[in-house]
């Protein structure tokens, strides 16, 4: 039972029953989960308090070490549920860089990328 997906569950306190969750739920419902709060201006001008992110959206991070950083979302990782976002890498010890992965749920979308047709029909204000 494992790899089952349970559209009937509502919520519980268990972490792991959460994780379980999250790791097995399709793709459609996986992208809703990659969402992340609109800044108040967007929030206003769309009527929507939050959205899927994209690559190209500008974005700030609003919780964990990085906090107060803003940069672009250079790619989404749906399978891990991560955002990859520039400038926010961490130096090795050899003095190579590596990419630091964030939560969507700690952003706040400052900007959105207008590019795909149909993200525009979604944000129309209805």
């Amino acid at each position: 039972m494992a790899g089952i997906f349970s559209t009937s569950w509502k919520a519980s306190k268990d972490p792991r029953k959460q994780k379980k969750y999250r790791f097995n739920a399709p793709t459609q419902t996986a992208a809703k989960m990659m969402s992340s709060r609109l800044a108040k201006e967007l929030k206003e001008k769309i009527g929507k308090r939050a959205l899927p992110v994209r690559t190209g959206d500008k974005v700030k991070i609003e919780v964990g070490n990085f906090k107060g950083k803003m940069g672009k979302i250079e790619s989404v990782d749906r399978k891990n549920m991560k955002v990859y976002i520039e400038k926010v890498e961490s130096t090795k010890k050899d003095g190579s860089k590596i990419r630091i992965p964030v939560d969507p749920s700690n952003l706040t979308i400052l900007e959105l990328n207008m590019e795909d047709k149909r993200r525009l029909k979604r944000t129309e204000k209805k």
